[in-house]
């Protein structure tokens, strides 16, 4: 029995080696003809960093613009990124950019995020990237763990290789 993919979720850190997995999401999408939804998720601020913030500044519409520009920041990130990415590939391969259904970039719980948008948009594929090495390293590799465990559809978790590995 063979499985469509008519809809594939595409969830980045935003890294440049996330890069490498929105690749292997825009073959997928190519090869099926797939939508494509690409999100980014911004870790809500813990509350000791929330109370922090509002203890140093008072006036409650620059703590509002101030965690705004956190979320532009993001998404100006995440056009650069898929500029980035665009840019070097071939005519044939550019069309797949019309695939692109949705781009989201939100605040919010990475995991619960991810496995929410999956269901609104009905995807049949999910696909991240896995952590670099580094500081990053128990938070993105917990939120690919969190994935895995409880998502209903297919993940595919597609290792990203610093260049000096390559």
């Amino acid at each position: 029995m063979q499985h469509q993919v008519k809809s594939v979720l595409y969830s980045t850190d935003l890294s440049q080696n996330a890069l490498i997995a929105f690749g292997y999401a825009a073959y997928l999408a190519k090869l099926t003809g797939a939508d494509i939804h690409l999100l980014h998720v911004l870790e809500k601020l813990s509350d000791d960093a929330a109370f922090t913030l509002q203890a140093y500044l008072l006036d409650e519409k620059k703590r509002h613009e101030i965690l705004g520009l956190r979320v532009d920041k993001a998404k100006k990130l995440m056009e650069e990124r898929q500029e980035a990415f665009w840019s070097t590939q071939s005519g044939e391969d550019q069309k797949v950019r019309a695939q692109i259904k949705s781009i989201t970039v939100c605040e919010s719980y990475p995991a619960e995020e991810i496995l929410k948008t999956a269901k609104k948009h009905d995807c049949d594929l999910i696909i991240m990237g896995s952590h670099e090495r580094g500081l990053t390293h128990t938070f993105l590799g917990s939120v690919a763990k969190s994935v895995l465990r409880r998502s209903l559809v297919p993940t595919l978790i597609v290792p990203l290789i610093d260049s000096e590995e390559r």
